[in-house]
Parts: C-alpha cells; structure tokens; sequence
C-alpha cells in the first residue's frame, strides 16, 4: 500500500516517461500506479467512450504535463478496468501533499493545466467505472479524493455522487464559480447579435476596418502537425509579449512548459483534436490561440495578444472568430472556455454557463479523519484569501 501521506510515496516521473511503456495486463496493476504505465491505447479507446469530454486528460496532453510541466510532473493514476480488463475509467491524481501541501491521506486530481480535472468514465459502464476507482482510492489508503475543477452537474461527477449515494456518502463541494461556455450548435452570427447587440458589434467593425489600415485582416485555422507546429511558436511569442511575459507565467518562460505544449500539441493535431487559431494584420500576428477537441466539445486553452494592437481589442476579434467557426462545424456541440468567473473579454461573448468546482469526496462512512480533511482544506483557503486581501492593500 502507498502511504500517500507524503511526497516522498509517489516516484517522480523523468522527461523520457512522457511515452509509456508497452501495453500491460491492467487486471494486475497496483490501485496507485504511475501514470505513464496505463496502457496508452486502452486510454485512448476510454477516452473515445467518455461519458463526458475532458481534452486535458486526453493521452499526449496529460503525459506531456505530468513528465516537465512546472509544478506537475509525476502524476499517478487510479485505474477502474471490468472483467475483461477493459479500461473503463481513469482519474490522474497525486498525494494531497503534492497538491496542496496538507499532509493527511488524501488524494488530489493531478492539474493538467487546463482547468478542468473531470475524470475519463466509460460511458456504457459509468456507474461501475465510478465505483472501481472509488475502491481503488480506498485500496491506495485514501480517505479522501479532492476533486479539483470538475464540472459539478457533469455526467463524470453525476456517476460518483450517485455511488458515493448508494453507500450512504455524501460530497462535499468546497468551492464553485460559474464559467463561461459556447452552444455551438446555433449560427454563430445570430448568436454574437444577441450577446453583443448590434450598438456592440457595430464597435467591433469599426475596430477590424481600423485594423485593416496595418494589412488585410485574416484568420487562419492551423489544424495538421506541421502547421500547428509553426503556429505554436507564433503563439507562444504572443504570450509572451503581453503581461503575462511581465508576470513570468508565460508558457515559454518555463523550460518544462515550453517542452509540456510543443510535444502535446502537434501530437493532438495528428488525431484532429487540437488547432491553434491566429489572427493577422497583413503578415502581422496580433491575436492567437489554441484549443483542443475531444469528441463532441472544445477547449478554448489559451490567448495570446499583441498589446501593440490593444485599440482594435485583438483578443475579442479573436474569439468572435472562433465562435463563428465553432458554430459552423456540426462535429461540435460546445465549447468551454476554461476560463475565470466573471471573465471579462469572453463572457459577454459566450453567455452559456456551467458550474465548475473543487469536491470532497469521502471514502469511509464516520470517517474522522475525512473531517480533519475538510478543515485543512477550509483552513488552508481562508488563510490564502486573507494573503490575497493584504497583497491587494500593499499594492493600493
């Protein structure tokens, strides 16, 4: 059994585990096991099934994050397989330890950077995914799962409460925010009319024809290996010319998040799940993202903007863009922005909107130490609100 109490339980993994070994009989693995030793094409076909997409816990996402993402790396993994031993659920994880620093016997999704930790669950055999990978937990000697940023009415969380309900337990939600998602499935320009209002998109035209006096203003989609590839330095640029440069959070700033995105991203796009979306000015970049694709879903990752160009607000053209194309793909049904609440540039855009939380989830029925749990982690966020609250007054 691991103790997974401490850091020092879960092996680290090395930037050469970012491609898993061969395949492996999964009716033998331990509860806890290194991500990078889950069958990689067992994973896939999972996540070809999900009951609901998560494109960053897609494989070469969530294997490029956990071998040199900063701060990432080493992520273990339960495991839910049937009798077949078919794998038929998946929750990357890591030891409270490692995720927050609280050293009780918990565990915690591993972040994949995108903001959106919602387990990978078979769809035709949900409930039974849902309650291996419970027992699995328990096997590891948790007595908690941390779920960080799931979809808190997601057909995934759906499935665990419903057998954390049949065994006389009950989740706990520490945190929630509402976030910002696209139906794409309505006419991308009837749908910008009603966000905006056309007092709003008259503004936006009049921004683009001021734009076009520095060269044609054109949006491309770069969709296959090598051109995502040639567009992922373009956008890593970007980024980190504006503020998040001036912060030091930028992805190429970081030797392990540089090497996390120029391996993911080319080898999603060798499946079609990942484009990066640019925006020009003649043969200037003034806007770029990148957004990924899983089954029916898109994931807006990230945005990067020329502040040479912040009159024109580059960023909103953007994804007034991206929407319209979007909507204009019937291969997608919805688009999560992945973003903060109350998120300024996409909000008025993409005005649909689902609930995305942190939750408890208690292994044992009267289980003291689940409550000493919940009061680190209630502790632990009260004490960062108040640092945040006295930053907030040093800097005024």
């Amino acid at each position: 059994m691991v103790d997974i109490a401490h850091r020092a339980a879960i092996k680290g993994a090395s930037a050469s585990d970012a491609t898993p070994p061969r395949a492996r009989n999964l009716s033998d693995t331990a509860p806890l096991v290194p991500l990078v030793s889950v069958d990689l094409r067992q994973w896939q076909a999972l996540s070809a099934r999900a009951i609901e997409p998560n494109g960053y816990y897609l494989p070469p996402w969530e294997l490029a994050v956990s071998a040199t993402a900063r701060g990432r790396t080493g992520a273990m993994a339960l495991c839910a397989v049937d009798t077949s031993t078919q794998l038929i659920g998946l929750m990357p994880v890591v030891s409270l330890w490692r995720a927050l620093k609280i050293p009780l016997p918990a565990l915690a999704s591993a972040h994949p950077y995108g903001t959106l930790c919602s387990p990978l669950l078979d769809r035709d055999t949900a409930s039974e995914a849902a309650a291996r990978l419970l027992d699995q937990a328990r096997e590891a000697g948790a007595h908690a799962l941390i779920l960080r940023d799931v979809a808190l009415d997601g057909a995934a969380m759906r499935s665990l409460a419903a057998i954390l309900t049949s065994n006389g337990l009950k989740p706990s939600v520490l945190s929630s925010y509402m976030r910002a998602s696209l139906d794409a499935t309505q006419d991308g320009d009837t749908l910008l009319r009603a966000a905006l209002g056309a007092k709003k998109l008259k503004e936006l035209r009049r921004q683009r024809h001021r734009l076009e006096e520095h060269g044609p203003v054109m949006f491309d989609v770069a969709r296959t290996p090598d051109t995502v590839k040639a567009a992922l330095e373009a956008f890593l640029q970007l980024e980190a010319s504006g503020w998040k440069g001036k912060r030091g959070t930028a992805l190429i700033q970081h030797a392990g998040d540089a090497t996390f995105i120029r391996r993911a991203a080319p080898a999603l796009a060798e499946t079609g799940q990942c484009e990066i979306i640019n925006l020009r000015a003649g043969t200037t970049p003034v806007a770029a993202g990148l957004v990924l694709r899983h089954r029916d879903r898109a994931f807006f990752f990230k945005l990067g903007i020329d502040e040479r160009f912040t009159k024109y607000s580059p960023g909103m053209q953007l994804t007034l863009d991206l929407t319209r194309h979007l909507c204009a793909d019937p291969a997608i049904a919805s688009a999560d922005s992945t973003a903060s609440a109350d998120h300024p540039m996409i909000n008025p855009v993409w005005r649909g909107r689902f609930a995305i939380g942190d939750v408890l989830i208690p292994l044992r029925r009267n289980d003291p130490v689940v409550a000493l749990i919940k009061a680190a982690l209630v502790a632990r966020t009260a004490a960062l609100d108040a640092a945040r609250a006295a930053l907030h007054l040093l800097r005024k």
